[in-house]
């Protein structure tokens, strides 16, 4: 068995440098209209629309941590900083105990509606403007295919919610 390391090929490490210059400046890019528009992290934007999209714009706190593919206590976090805002709140799960609900105020979903429209410009911006409708599908099936590769599904997988 050879223990030598699968070096990354010249072209391999082009494309892994311009896939973290792009990662990283497409974050920061959205971070700061969101900072600037409604005084929320991207991430914290992404719970919201979360909650907006579920029934009753309310989810398991464990199921919105699994969505955001965040830690649990990264989550509280976050729930904790929005419940200061005004825009979520928590409910204590009836079936069980330890559960808690994650839910949406009203106060949260026009924060939500006021800030989507300038949020998908920036998106529309930074990433579907300067690409080809083939591009655009190639890029969403790469994606997937390396999200799916990085979700075991198998009991025990050391994933972000399950810490």
């Amino acid at each position: 068995m050879n223990d030598e390391p699968r070096w990354l090929t010249a072209e391999e490490q082009l494309v892994w440098r311009s896939y973290i210059e792009a990662a990283t400046l497409l974050e920061d890019h959205l971070d700061r209209q969101l900072q600037r528009d409604a005084g929320m992290p991207h991430v914290y934007y992404g719970l919201l629309v979360k909650l907006a999209e579920s029934p009753r714009r309310r989810l398991r706190m464990t199921e919105l941590a699994k969505y955001a593919k965040i830690t649990r206590s990264r989550l509280s976090h976050a729930v904790a900083r929005l419940e200061k805002n005004g825009w979520v709140r928590r409910e204590d799960c009836p079936s069980d105990k330890r559960g808690q609900f994650a839910i949406l105020t009203d106060e949260g979903y026009e924060v939500l509606r006021r800030t989507a429209p300038g949020h998908v410009d920036a998106v529309r911006q930074a990433v579907f403007d300067r690409l080809t409708p083939e591009q655009q599908k190639s890029l969403g099936e790469i994606m997937r295919i390396v999200a799916e590769g990085l979700q075991p599904s198998e009991a025990g997988a050391d994933l972000p919610w399950l810490r």
